[in-house]
């Protein structure tokens, strides 16, 4: 080798080693300061109005109606259960934040997860079972009727049949139905896949950390390619699979996940509703946004308490644990323990 191209090979070497610490520090900057992205919203406080005399309970889910526009929520009654109440805990709100429908009164015990399918119907998981009642999985019309019903009412179990405390419900555009199936420890981790007809297809998953094991799979969501997105909350990730159940991949970037939601532009929103320096270290609770194509986050909607004291009860956190939005890219935040339904709008640009 002759002392030239000596020269030059060990210069390559080393300008590849600089380039290599400077984006390994880059990196590391970016993975140490995962609230930095910025906010481009305002929040629009008291949007959706209820109707006289009744007021708000726990919120837990949101969802956008197949037009686009309309918002459908999972309310607990006015309270945290709505095994006693005779109130509808799912509403439809128009686009001014009108309330034009109610459904499921009387059905659900303690209601969690909510989906809207290609057909415009409404699909709810009950996450607790009382008197007869609970551990299932609905399908509703949008006038209420029921469509199908999946898991046996008021009995916990893992079999092909049964659910203890279903999180969310999903329905891809093949009709393909999958539940994420468990809340706690004492509950079930797994996803669980139907056909469109209800019958079980297969599952995977259980307690544990691994890839592909789950710590209360909370909320699911679907890119345009057809992968299934899962809030592993207590893990502290986003796990992605095909839909035959193969794991793709996890990101942690997008905080402690309660709520997952994936718009026609594959941009991804996540609830952040849990995060504090002993269940997730650095990371402040709020709405991260970013997309799914490459999985960075460009927009942060931080939670009004970003860093909550020590030994908060997970279920009383202050801002959004379920999260949506519609085709204008408005964002909806529905609120556990503040108990609310919040709109985020983005900024005017000057």
């Amino acid at each position: 080798m002759s002392q030239r191209y000596q020269i030059r090979f060990a210069a390559g070497i080393l300008a590849a080693l600089i380039a290599g610490i400077f984006a390994a520090k880059t990196n590391a900057q970016t993975a140490s300061d995962p609230n930095s992205a910025p906010n481009p919203y305002r929040t629009v406080e008291n949007w959706a109005k209820l109707p006289a005399g009744r007021t708000w309970g726990q919120v837990i889910s949101v969802r956008i109606d197949r037009d686009g526009k309309s918002i459908w929520v999972a309310e607990r009654c006015g309270g945290t259960s709505c095994a006693k109440s005779g109130l509808a805990p799912l509403m439809k709100f128009d686009p001014s934040g009108n309330l034009v429908q109610t459904i499921a009164a009387g059905m659900i015990v303690r209601p969690h997860g909510l989906s809207i399918d290609k057909n415009g119907n409404v699909w709810a998981t009950d996450g607790d079972g009382e008197a007869g009642k609970g551990h299932q999985v609905f399908e509703f019309s949008q006038d209420g009727k029921v469509l199908l019903t999946l898991g046996k009412a008021g009995v916990a179990g893992d079999g092909l049949d049964t659910f203890n405390k279903p999180s969310n419900v999903l329905v891809a555009p093949n009709g393909d139905i999958f539940v994420a199936d468990g809340h706690g420890p004492d509950s079930n981790a797994r996803i669980v896949k139907f056909s469109a007809q209800g019958k079980f297809i297969k599952a995977w998953g259980k307690q544990g950390s691994a890839p592909g094991e789950f710590n209360n799979p909370h909320s699911l969501a679907m890119d345009s390619k057809g992968r299934l997105f899962v809030a592993d909350r207590g893990n502290n990730r986003v796990q992605i699979f095909d839909q035959d159940g193969k794991f793709l991949d996890q990101w942690r970037q997008f905080g402690r996940p309660s709520g997952v939601f994936i718009d026609r532009h594959d941009i991804l929103y996540v609830a952040d509703s849990e995060s504090n320096n002993s269940r997730n270290p650095g990371f402040h609770r709020g709405i991260r946004i970013g997309s799914v194509k490459d999985g960075k986050v460009t927009a942060f909607i931080p939670d009004p308490v970003p860093v909550p004291a020590e030994g908060l009860d997970p279920t009383n956190g202050t801002a959004a644990e379920g999260v949506a939005a519609d085709d204008a890219g408005n964002v909806y935040g529905a609120e556990v323990g503040p108990r609310n339904l919040k709109k985020y709008v983005k900024n005017e640009i000057q």
